[in-house]
């Protein structure tokens, strides 16, 4: 059935209050139920989340966006609220509470009793942290229980945890001393300890890890997922892949927005949102760019005598600040990303630099060449031709300094350098490379020589 049918058939269902959903919602992926929801009224949300079961309410909010959550929670009573928050997954309940007000957060943790405590853990850590997307869901076993033990454990624990393909092995202390797979700990013969048998070599991360370079351990390790760990390596939750998908989504649109100067988009509903806020939130990278732009102008205004002069020098602005423009995407694309995936550590990237400037010297005489070759025929003028073709060299050789420079720099500092990517490094270019031609033009043409 498609969505479109789908959301017709639940504002039939909700108009005559029909109770029987559960059929329905089978058939139903929840990721689809939640795109669903998003097309109804508040109205129609409230209405079709009191046919639900906490169960099945639970799953649906699980899928939809957290700004869509905080709306539908907010049409929800107290105690409806507090069911479903005792149903969801501890880390997704603890991302809607830190999201809501914090007078209504702190009302429903009263009223979840006994979940309360490992929400509020959990809620104490920042959210872009290990400890932040963690999940405190997880299965865990003593070192001297057996297999059949852990088998039947499993058994009667595994509907509540978050993931039941890794067993954790932990000593009295809670601390990590291995990890078992589903399929091992079944293999294996009854009455072996888990100790003689579990994986020492255990990939774990720090409860304060950011939570890009853990994405990046468990694509690095392919893992399902990875435990979290205090200073003293005791266990405190794990993040399974799923989150991890979320992260990687997050980053990719935290560095698509600040490419473009427009980083503070990231939590706002694009659709919902109203135009003075938008415009307010990307308004000041433009203002930088126009001043950028007036800038540039004013180099073009300082050698008008000399484009009065040789008006041919016009013919060549394009194709200098384009080659330019794309050579300092380039170079801070390939930069951005590589610090991004962890392909270009701290200790590499001084080296990186060094090795962008060699590409961009070899990139700056190709294209320099063959632009003066094309300009000499063209005005049948060597001299312009070989004015032309240093600009474009230099020009080139200094977009790729620029584009891996300025995201170094930011790198270095400790700002995401892909603020760097964007405006900034696009503006610094276009000047540098009008700067460049102008100069090279006024000291060798003849008929400039005198200007």
């Amino acid at each position: 059935m498609s969505i479109q049918k789908s959301l017709q058939k639940i504002i039939k269902m909700i108009k005559e209050r029909d109770t029987n959903l559960e059929e329905f919602f089978q058939n139903l992926h929840p990721s689809d139920f939640a795109e669903i929801v998003d097309d109804l009224t508040d109205e129609q949300k409230a209405e079709l989340f009191d046919l639900l079961s906490d169960e099945e309410a639970a799953m649906v909010i699980q899928e939809m966006e957290e700004l869509d959550q905080v709306v539908l929670f907010q049409l929800l009573t107290k105690k409806r609220a507090s069911a479903i928050l005792k149903e969801m997954a501890s880390d997704d309940a603890a991302d809607l509470l830190s999201e809501l007000p914090e007078n209504e957060a702190r009302e429903l943790l009263t009223l979840i009793d006994e979940d309360a405590e490992e929400l509020r853990g959990l809620m104490k850590y920042p959210e872009d942290t290990a400890g932040g997307i963690m999940t405190t869901e997880y299965i865990a076993f003593p070192e001297n229980m057996t297999v059949e033990e852990a088998i039947r454990r499993l058994r009667e624990i595994a509907p509540e945890a978050e993931t039941v393909y890794y067993v954790y092995v932990v000593t009295e202390e809670m601390q990590v001393s291995g990890v078992l797979s589903l399929r091992e700990l079944i293999a294996s013969a009854d009455g072996t300890k888990l100790a003689e048998i579990m994986r020492k070599s255990l990939i774990s991360v720090p409860v304060d890890m950011d939570q890009e370079e853990v994405a990046r351990l468990v694509s690095k390790y392919d893992l399902l997922a990875v435990p979290v760990v205090d200073e003293r390596q005791r266990l405190l939750g794990i993040v399974t892949v799923d989150d991890i998908l979320d992260v990687l989504e997050e980053e990719a649109t935290e560095d698509m927005y600040r490419r473009v100067g427009a980083a503070e988009l990231e939590s706002v509903d694009l659709v919902s949102a109203s135009v003075p806020s938008i415009l307010g939130r990307r308004l000041p990278w433009l203002i930088i760019t126009l001043i950028g732009g007036l800038f540039v102008g004013s180099v073009i205004a300082v050698f008008e005598e000399a484009l009065e002069a040789v008006a041919a020098l016009v013919f060549f602005i394009p194709v200098i600040m384009d080659m330019g423009g794309n050579v300092a995407t380039q170079s801070s694309t390939v930069f951005v990303r590589g610090v991004a995936t962890g392909e270009i550590s701290v200790e590499e990237r001084w080296g990186y630099f060094l090795r962008e400037i060699r590409i961009g010297v070899l990139m700056g005489v190709i294209c320099g060449s063959t632009v003066a070759v094309a300009a000499s025929l063209w005005q049948a003028e060597p001299m312009l031709g070989l004015v032309v073709g240093i600009a474009m060299s230099a020009t080139v050789t200094v977009a790729a300094i620029i584009g891996t420079l300025i995201p170094l720099v930011f790198s270095q500092l400790g700002i995401d350098p892909a603020y760097a990517s964007g405006p900034l490094v696009t503006t610094i270019k276009d000047a540098s490379g009008l700067l460049i031609y102008f100069s090279i033009a006024v000291r060798l043409l003849p008929e400039l020589v005198n200007l």
